[in-house]
């Protein structure tokens, strides 16, 4: 899997496309695939493609498609958030990220141009989309027109919210800095910015500011009447012919374009002599105003000249076409090669490559975000799909669910129930429902139930189980979806929707069976935070564990941690934290972590520790300052169901986490218990769960 890196902004004009060119130079010169991403693009200007996908793609020759390097346009993230769906844009931005990220080395990834309002909510938004690839930043800012104080302010601002969202930020990159603030800038960097972020001034380069007569056209609307073949020639200043021929020579600059009226013949042919003049500074072009076209005369005059410089001209008025022309802020263009060319060489004398380039192949991301966690969970699933069965076939939630993992492609579901029962409701509820790419089975009308049923007499019969009452309980829905497990015609069961915990878990006791390594069967939530995904356990099953189980939830909560992708730091939770606090609760705890350190000398583990310090690195130091864990604990172990059950209900609805779970550990076949307060999300999710369950068996 590649590596990626974010170009950030906080503001329009910064600048970046150098960045974004020279570190795709650097990168294709140390590796054959460099892959190109922006998550958002401005929407399409009469279907053209986006200007910095363009310029990127054509220039470096990439082998990809256009399709594939961006993932919305502006208008459709600002209708996704005004339509509360903005889960959706970061689903689909990482999709599409580590699609790119299979099949290239390093793949750069360009942040939003920001538009006149909404630059702080699109600020946000860039901060969470890198957190959310897990890649690491680098922040540029302009330091075009600003006082060293607000150019070095912005950058450390910017700088410090990404920290706050735990981004790694690399580098950070005052650009277009004026010359005589260079050193005033590069000095305050070092003074406010960490070391071990990259501190680079770049100064305003003047052929990179002005604009082309391209642009000029572009922004003007204007009708080339000449010199179509220069329109790449840079407007270094701009100037009103509006005065005497004799007068106005005296103010031409290098590179200045001429704007006059159309009708002054005078000003337009003693402009085009003064140009081809060894006297007078060359001019970049001719605006003529007004929507004036010279005498036919004139233009035949001019035709018969050879000019390398174009003639243009626009509808409105002098004054009008100054005020824009003063607007207009250059960008860089795919057929402006020099251009092009000079950015990379800017980049390449005022960037240390070797630095940045080493701190990225060294980065290793250590945050997972909600979004990736679920992406991660989805696309893993979807690499071996198994047969799920959802025994209460009946409920509204669970049918909506349903519904939605056949969209998704990453299970196999099995209902439990009758059909025409079931697609009648799914017809009512409005869901669709595709009964093709389903199996639904009505337990004791199926061609199994009577081997079902022999199988359970004989696995319960030293129970004193008679045939009689094996098929009585092999009709419940329960007990039926479990054998199917048992006899290999289904990879895992989710259910509890309806059912009591109870009700769910019995029938894998009795015949599925815990793991031969197992004496105790636990759960785990996995808790959706805002920056991070943490497990708690033990939070549905076990009411009072003793040292010896509170040991082994630990150990197989921190080994449900490394198979689903967190680095497991284990807390084992108590009110009070190392040897500071007696009593027989916390000794239990102190004695539970002895033996998982006993047992697996690999795990991290701290106990007994309190929850604030497992989880503040700042208290977490304070209490316990040479611990691994505290202050950053993955795996949090509560001492009982009590603390346990109303602590991952106190942080759900207090944050507003999602809670994926209970997912149970120990048994030998995966069947996961729903709460009967359950949405569809939670059924979803932990379907998804049960399915990458199964595929370790």
């Amino acid at each position: 899997m590649g590596k990626g890196l974010y170009i950030a902004t906080s503001e329009r004009h910064s600048g970046k496309s150098i960045v974004t060119l020279g570190l795709m130079r650097t990168f294709l010169g140390r590796t054959p695939r460099v892959g190109y991403f922006r998550p958002i693009i401005d929407d399409s200007v009469e279907n053209h493609v986006d200007n910095h996908i363009q310029t990127v793609v054509s220039h470096f020759d990439l082998d990809i498609a256009i399709e594939d390097t961006y993932a919305y346009k502006r208008s459709e993230v600002l209708e996704k958030y005004n339509e509360g769906k903005e889960g959706e844009v970061f689903d689909l931005i990482i999709e599409k990220y580590r699609k790119l990220q299979d099949h290239y080395d390093v793949v750069i990834v360009e942040g939003t141009d920001f538009s006149d309002t909404g630059s702080i909510i699109e600020f946000d938004i860039n901060v969470l989309i890198c957190k959310n690839l897990g890649i690491p930043a680098i922040i540029v800012a302009s330091g075009a027109h600003k006082k060293v104080s607000e150019t070095v302010g912005n950058l450390k601002l910017a700088c410090d919210t990404f920290k706050v969202k735990n981004v790694k930020v690399l580098g950070v990159i005052a650009n277009k800095v004026p010359e005589d603030l260079i050193q005033d800038i590069t000095d305050k960097l070092n003074q406010r910015m960490s070391p071990e972020i990259d501190q680079i001034v770049i100064p305003v380069i003047k052929s990179l500011v002005d604009p082309t007569i391209k642009e000029v056209v572009d922004h003007l609307k204007g009708k080339v009447l000449f010199g179509e073949e220069f329109l790449n020639n840079q407007a270094g200043s701009f100037g009103v012919g509006a005065m005497q021929l004799h007068n106005y020579l005296t103010h031409f600059k290098e590179n200045s374009l001429v704007i006059t009226p159309g009708d002054r013949a005078d000003i337009i042919l003693g402009a085009l002599q003064a140009s081809v003049s060894s006297n007078y500074p060359k001019i970049s072009g001719i605006i003529l105003t007004g929507g004036i076209i010279p005498e036919e005369s004139i233009l035949k005059l001019i035709e018969g000249l050879k000019l390398s410089l174009p003639i243009i001209s626009v509808k409105e008025g002098t004054f009008e076409v100054t005020n824009k022309v003063g607007n207009i802020k250059s960008g860089i263009y795919a057929d402006n090669t020099q251009k092009i060319i000079t950015s990379i060489a800017t980049f390449e004398k005022f960037v240390n490559i070797d630095s940045l380039a080493d701190k990225l192949i060294t980065f290793e991301s250590t945050v997972v975000t909600p979004r990736m966690f679920q992406y991660n969970l989805l696309k893993r699933a979807q690499t071996q799909r198994k047969r799920i069965v959802l025994p209460e076939g009946y409920d509204e939630r669970i049918i909506r669910a349903t519904s939605r993992l056949l969209a998704s492609g990453v299970v196999d579901v099995i209902l439990l129930g009758n059909e025409v029962k079931i697609k009648n409701k799914a017809v009512k509820l409005g869901v669709p429902f595709d009964l093709k790419r389903m199996t639904i089975i009505d337990p004791v009308n199926s061609p199994h139930f009577d081997d079902y049923v022999q199988t359970l007499y004989e696995l319960r019969k030293h129970k004193n189980v008679n045939m009689d009452m094996a098929r009585d309980l092999m009709a419940d829905v329960s007990y039926f979806g479990t054998m199917m497990i048992y006899k290999g015609h289904a990879d895992g069961m989710v259910s509890g929707a309806v059912n009591t915990t109870q009700h769910t878990i019995r029938p894998a006791l009795q015949f599925i069976k815990t793991k031969p390594t197992a004496s105790v069967v636990s759960s785990v939530f996995f808790m959706c935070l805002e920056g991070r995904v943490s497990i708690f356990g033990d939070c549905a099953i076990n009411p009072n564990p003793n040292a010896a189980q509170l040991a082994e939830i630990a150990i197989a909560s921190a080994d449900t941690a490394v198979n689903f992708g967190i680095e497991a730091k284990i807390a084992m939770l108590s009110y009070s934290s190392g040897d500071s606090g007696k009593g027989v609760d916390v000794d239990k705890v102190r004695e539970a972590t002895k033996i998982v350190k006993e047992k697996r000398t690999d795990l991290k583990i701290e106990g007994p520790i309190q929850y604030d310090a497992a989880v503040d690195y700042a208290v977490g130091k304070s209490k316990l300052p040479n611990s691994e864990v505290a202050g950053q604990a993955s795996v949090l172990i509560f001492p009982d169901l009590n603390t346990g059950n109303n602590t991952y209900k106190a942080v759900q609805r207090e944050t507003g986490a999602l809670a994926i779970g209970p997912m149970l550990q120990g048994l030998n076949k995966p069947v996961n218990d729903l709460s009967r307060g359950c949405t569809v999300a939670d059924i979803y999710n932990t379907v998804i769960i049960t399915a990458i369950q199964a595929q370790d068996f």
